[in-house]
């Protein structure tokens, strides 16, 4: 019995081995397959499955991956197992495939999911059930689908933290009550509608709050009936492609106050005269309303509009008005608004761009009496027109105003212009072409901002007002900057020809400036801290010389990182060659490099104390002797060994110092060669040939001599001379180990007193008798005796 259990629990135990070998194999090899499909899968969390050609979701999808991208791929269909593990998914991407059907329960796992992209597929219904598990989901995209409406009710009343949603197609037709129902906040709404001709109104206003509302329309009653209901919850709503029509009936009908709408805008619209007056009448209702744009827009009337009718609705509550590449189809026919005095006297920024304008008429700009900000920029402006726009008491309350691209050739005469408003602040003439300027200009002394860039100016001169807190000369061709501008704040000098940082002292009070894209090799740190104020540099893409010194200054600055802009990868080494192209903060030059005059010094005086010790040592252990030793010895090699017998020409060669001459000139020299026979002494006084190299003379000397005679004393072991002599001695007599030398003491010598260089004559001295001259007269005959006996053998 216990054996069958234990039979049966091994078999069990097996089976449950087996079930999960199967299961991870199977998870193996699903992975191997997403591997294959695709690559940038393995081991990261964003998996980038687009444009593969794939047919399916590929198996192997884990909850590792948080993004997963399979767009623009030919997927058909969503199965319910195919995201079942990818629980910790934040994006997914199936846009631009063809999906025509997703499973109920697809998506039931991806509680986590923040953005869901399916739109540009072939989805003809949408489903609540696909969202029924989103509760994370922010953003959805379902534009570009076959559906024709959504639903009978809400698909999205379980997404309750929605923040953006993109619908409709060109199939989408109908909006009902209930299809935004559970949507209380929205930032962005973009309903693509432009072919909806069935809005069930209220639908909308289910939506408390849209900051931002984009959609595309046709039909007028559709938009009047989406705008009433949209007064009390958009912020911002953008029309776009609307073929506007006349429309009677008030944008406002039973709508209470207040509103929360504040900006209109006309994207891709077409206008008529008769449209552009009753829409201005219908605005006017709307009193929440402070900004109106038309954007792309074409205007095909001639500005005849009906002036009595907009006059008699009330004063407009728009303060900005932009108008940007509006394109009126009979602009030479246009007229001149003539009558719009009373509706533009509240009007606070205009912007007409791109939009061809060449003037304003005087007579409309002087109404302009409440504007703070003027926008011309990319249009035709001259200066005679200019002189028109800007004539005197016209925009008398202007701060800013801004004419760049335009056609202005003169900067005195655009100054001038300027100079009738009295409230200017903030100019903008860049991208104008000026040239050469004046060396002074007249400008209103409210003047503070100035834009000058891309204007072909070769120079600065005092034309620049002193009044400025910000300057902008970028995009010119400036070689130098030395303006005094005591208020200055800011300075842009980006894209020009500086080599070298402008000058502190003019510019005191400077806090940013940009030098980008110049011709700065570097700067030091007497350059960088003259700027005392100095918050911000943007010293970027310039041709740096990483030199010693500026990479000195670079790397022990305090807080450089913090005031250089784009520091560090903008900062580049041009040179020296071997750290072209590395970061400036990266570089780090060698001791070589940067002190080079210093190591060479050191050097130099390293090799001194060198040469001055080997000279302190070689003087202390005799190396000058054992030098010229060796080079005695060398002389020496070069002749035979022993001279010849007919070569000899003297019976003694006598070595002696000069102090010792008395006794052997006088005395030995007397007895010996007066001696019978005589003997025939070498003396270097008398027998030296005359120009001859005294150390030859001593060599060829002892060589012609059949014994050297030493005259030994205190002095002989100071001379320097018999120094010489003794050194040939050494190499040439005593190391052929033979008798040739004989020694005589004049007085008493320790051998300790010869020096130690002298070590086989300090030998000899200890080992072979030598003769001692005796101060006893009778015993110097025996001493002579002994001499000579001593030269004949």
């Amino acid at each position: 019995m216990f054996n069958q259990r234990k039979h049966k629990s091994r078999t069990t135990h097996t089976w449950q081995v087996w079930a999960i070998y199967m299961v991870l194999a199977a998870n193996l090899s699903e992975e191997q397959v997403l591997k294959q499909a695709c690559p940038s899968c393995d081991a990261t969390q964003l998996c980038n499955c687009s444009s593969m050609g794939l047919d399916f979701v590929p198996p192997g999808i884990t909850g590792k991956i948080t993004v997963l991208s399979l767009a623009h791929n030919r997927i058909k269909h969503i199965r319910s197992q195919d995201l079942q593990q990818a629980v910790n998914l934040r994006a997914l991407l199936l846009q631009s495939n063809e999906i025509s059907s997703i499973d109920k329960d697809s998506f039931c796992s991806l509680g986590k999911l923040e953005l869901l992209d399916l739109s540009n597929n072939s989805l003809a219904h949408l489903y609540p059930a696909w969202f029924g598990h989103l509760f994370s989901l922010q953003h959805l995209h379902l534009q570009g689908n076959s559906y024709r409406d959504l639903g009978e009710s809400s698909p999205f009343s379980s997404l309750r933290n929605l923040s953006s949603l993109h619908l409709g197609n060109p199939q989408f037709s109908t909006i009902r009550q209930g299809n935004f129902e559970g949507i209380e906040f929205l930032d962005k709404l973009w309903i693509d509608g432009g072919n909806l001709s069935q809005y069930e109104p209220g639908s909308l206003k289910l939506i408390k709050k849209i900051n931002h509302m984009m959609i595309n329309i046709r039909s007028i009653n559709i938009f009047s009936a989406i705008v009433r209901d949209l007064l009390h919850s958009v912020t911002w709503l953008e029309v776009r492609e609307i073929k506007l029509e006349i429309e009677k009936k008030s944008m406002v009908q039973n709508s209470t106050f207040p509103f929360r709408i504040r900006k209109l805008t006309f994207k891709d619209a077409s206008f008529t005269d008769q449209y552009i007056s009753r829409i201005i009448v219908l605005l006017k209702e709307i009193k929440s309303l402070q900004e109106i744009e038309a954007i792309d827009c074409v205007l095909q009337g001639k500005g005849a509009w009906d002036i009595e009718e907009i006059a008699s609705s009330g004063q407009s509550f728009v303060e900005t008005v932009s108008v940007i590449n509006i394109m009126i189809q009979n602009f030479h026919l246009f007229f001149d608004l003539d009558g719009m005095e009373s509706q533009i006297n509240k009007l606070k920024r205009l912007t007409i761009a791109s939009s061809k304008v060449f003037m304003v008429p005087c007579k409309l700009a002087k109404h302009f009496s409440s504007l703070l900000y003027l926008d011309f920029h990319d249009n035709l402006l001259v200066n005679n027109r200019l002189n028109e726009t800007i004539c005197r008491d016209a925009w008398p309350s202007l701060q800013t105003l801004n004419l760049s691209q335009n056609s202005l050739k003169s900067l005195k005469q655009t100054a001038n212009s300027v100079t009738r408003l009295p409230k200017l602040v903030n100019l903008d003439i860049s991208q104008n072409n000026f040239g050469d300027i004046p060396d002074v200009c007249e400008w209103p002394q409210t003047l503070k901002y100035l834009n000058l860039s891309s204007t072909q100016i070769p120079k600065l001169t005092t034309c620049i007002p002193p009044t400025l807190e910000v300057l902008d000369v970028s995009a010119n061709n400036l070689k130098e900057f030395g303006l005094q501008l005591p208020f200055l704040k800011e300075l842009y000098l980006a894209k020009n020809q500086l080599k070298a940082l402008p000058g502190a002292a003019p510019v005191p009070n400077l806090v940013a400036m940009s030098i980008r894209r110049n011709k700065l090799n570097g700067f030091s740190r007497e350059e960088f801290e003259s700027f005392r104020k100095m918050e911000l540099l943007d010293a970027s893409d310039n041709n740096f010389i990483c030199s010693c010194e500026f990479l000195s200054f670079i790397h022990h600055e305090a807080g450089i990182a913090q005031v250089l802009v784009g520091w560090p990868d903008k900062y580049v080494c041009d040179s020296p060659l071997a750290v072209r192209g590395m970061q400036v903060g990266a570089v780090h030059l060698s001791l070589m490099e940067c002190h080079r005059s210093l190591v060479v010094s050191s050097i130099c005086v390293l090799l001194f104390l060198v040469i001055l010790i080997l000279v302190a040592v070689g003087y202390k252990y005799h190396a000058v002797w054992y030098l010229r030793m060796t080079w005695a010895w060398l002389q020496a090699k070069r002749k035979p060994k022993r001279a010849p017998l007919k070569d000899i020409c003297y019976d003694a060669f006598v070595s002696y110092s000069e102090n010792d001459s008395d006794w052997v000139e006088n005395i030995m020299v007397r007895e010996l060669e007066q001696a019978c026979p005589p003997f025939r002494l070498c003396l270097h006084k008398r027998d030296f040939v005359p120009g001859k190299w005294i150390v030859d003379n001593i060599i060829d000397s002892i060589e012609k001599s059949h014994k050297t005679l030493f005259v030994l004393s205190e002095h002989f072991v100071q001379s320097e001379w018999c120094k010489y002599e003794l050194d040939f001695s050494h190499f040439r007599l005593f190391d052929e180990n033979n008798d040739a030398a004989i020694l005589i003491l004049l007085e008493p010598i320790q051998s300790k007193a010869i020096p130690k260089r002298f070590c086989k004559l300090r030998k000899i001295m200890n080992t072979k008798t030598y003769l001692e001259w005796p101060l006893e007269e009778e015993q110097q005959e025996m001493f002579w005796e002994n001499l000579k006996g001593a030269l004949k053998s």
